[in-house]
């Protein structure tokens, strides 16, 4: 899955947008963030400007998979 499907896919399952930030980087508060950092995807939990569970991926697919599976719970 790239960006653009994993954009497409939460407003499929009607994700509230202040659940997360896509490729918007920086430390938004309390939101579920992936970026690109040089080669590298992040996905991690912003909360207090801290970056929380950051996983690290060389893959786009990969990152995407993984940011879907962790916000998809919060679809209304």
């Amino acid at each position: 899955m790239k960006i653009k499907e994993l954009e497409q896919k939460l407003q499929e399952i009607n994700m509230p947008k202040d659940i997360y930030s896509i490729l918007k980087g920086g430390l938004p508060n309390e939101q579920y963030c992936i970026t690109k950092d040089g080669d590298n995807w992040e996905v991690y939990y912003s909360e207090r400007g801290n970056k929380s569970g950051l996983k690290i991926f060389d893959d786009e697919d990969k990152a995407c998979e993984y940011f879907y599976k962790k916000v998809e719970k919060y679809a209304k």
